[in-house]
């Protein structure tokens, strides 16, 4: 028997991937920057994938929300980081308020090596028992993250030439 924890994650994961299928091939790659040396570092800036993460959670919850994000994801996504597999993570939350129908809490940007590596569910699942020893307090954490989010979703994004 799931927990609802878990029915929300694989709720989240596969609208995520579904997406994924239905827009992968749509994905532009990133324009080479002019006067780049070398055409494999330029090859391989066409090839990264980025991920923009927003979050909505219960009133009054926003900066818990956060501090659990910050203190049970994002090392994990700076394991990925490290490995090379993530290029960027970048944080940001709304200055101001927006009305309920369209207000997000938090937003996460990840820029990934390739499209494969952003749906790789298992990306960073070798780094949880090494960061996080107590995987009983670990999921005790995830878990009331969760309950206090209201909704998550995924946009993933693509630059688009101006010049």
């Amino acid at each position: 028997m799931s927990s609802p924890i878990n029915q929300k994650m694989k709720s989240v994961f596969i609208a995520f991937a579904v997406s994924s299928l239905a827009f992968q091939g749509l994905a532009q790659k990133a324009p080479a920057k002019a006067g780049a040396t070398g055409s494999t570092s330029a090859t391989a800036a066409a090839e990264y994938f980025a991920v923009e993460d927003y979050y909505r959670v219960k009133w009054g919850y926003a900066d818990e929300f956060i501090a659990l994000w910050k203190a049970n994801h994002y090392p994990l996504l700076k394991k990925a980081q490290e490995k090379g597999d993530v290029i960027s993570i970048k944080a940001e939350s709304p200055r101001l308020h927006a009305g309920e129908d369209t207000r997000w809490d938090f937003r996460v940007t990840v820029v990934f090596r390739t499209a494969a590596l952003a749906f790789d569910e298992n990306l960073t699942a070798p780094y949880k028992k090494e960061l996080y020893p107590d995987q009983a307090a670990f999921g005790k954490a995830e878990q009331h993250r969760f309950e206090i989010l209201l909704s998550h979703w995924d946009v993933e994004v693509a630059g688009i030439p101006l010049e």
